[in-house]
């Protein structure tokens, strides 16, 4: 459907990385204004890249000042950027105090300060949707056996960002849907991006569509929720995973 998002003006955060590019490329092919938002965009802003850190109130001021300047409206927010500290993955028992706090205010935090100033804006249009993206570990525990061996370590603060998030976005769905505001959560299964083999193995040998998801698998779910075709859709979360969650 080319034209399910017609002329919908849509910030994406985090939108040059993996997950980010497939959803903006996705509103765009559905005929929104879709903007992609990025920390490390840099030069003169126009209306398809914008610099936002996430992480900080004032930068996130700016980016929807200058988007109802220059739109006069903003339709959709998605909240996909993924902050993080360079010790991200350490072994739960090695995670230091400072590493947990800067990582839980950063991606947890902030997409709820996002929420908060994105919001003010949609009440006053009487309209909006906001796509937060959680994860298949927002909703199930860690399956360790097909890390073993392998290098890899899921941080211990992802789960509990993650579905702090979900809680957080049924709370924003009971509180403004009243005022036309819906809020969703896609929680995305495991996305291939050249992990180790083994990994990658086990992930397939377990899921039970056989393969690891792609970022073109879960562009579309955020489309949808930020269309009209979801206009009756709120507090939800969408788990795109291949069935992981299934079983």
């Amino acid at each position: 459907m080319p034209d399910m998002l017609k002329d919908k003006v849509i910030l994406v955060t985090g939108g040059k990385g993996l997950l980010g590019r497939a959803i903006v490329n996705d509103l765009r092919a559905k005929g929104a204004i879709a903007i992609k938002s990025d920390l490390f965009h840099s030069g003169k802003l126009d209306e398809f890249d914008l610099h936002c850190d996430i992480t900080s109130m004032d930068s996130i001021k700016e980016a929807i000042a200058w988007l109802v300047n220059r739109f006069g409206r903003v339709d959709g927010w998605v909240n996909n950027a993924y902050p993080r500290t360079k010790d991200w993955g350490a072994d739960f028992l090695d995670m230091q105090e400072d590493s947990l706090k800067k990582n839980v205010d950063w991606q947890l935090n902030s997409y709820i300060l996002c929420c908060q100033q994105i919001i003010k804006q949609m009440i006053k249009q009487k309209s909006g949707a906001i796509v937060n993206m959680a994860s298949i570990y927002g909703v199930v525990g860690n399956d360790f056996t097909i890390y073993k061996d392998t290098g890899l370590t899921p941080p211990a603060a992802y789960p509990a960002i993650k579905s702090g998030l979900i809680g957080f976005s049924r709370f924003l769905a009971s509180k403004y849907g009243e005022l036309g505001i819906r809020t969703n959560v896609v929680s995305p299964g495991g996305i291939f991006d050249h992990q180790h083999a083994e990994f990658v193995k086990r992930y397939e040998e377990k899921v039970p569509m056989k393969r690891m998801g792609t970022p073109e698998d879960i562009a579309p779910a955020v489309s949808f929720l930020l269309s009209e075709e979801a206009k009756y859709i709120t507090g939800q979360n969408l788990v795109v995973d291949g069935g992981w969650t299934a079983i």
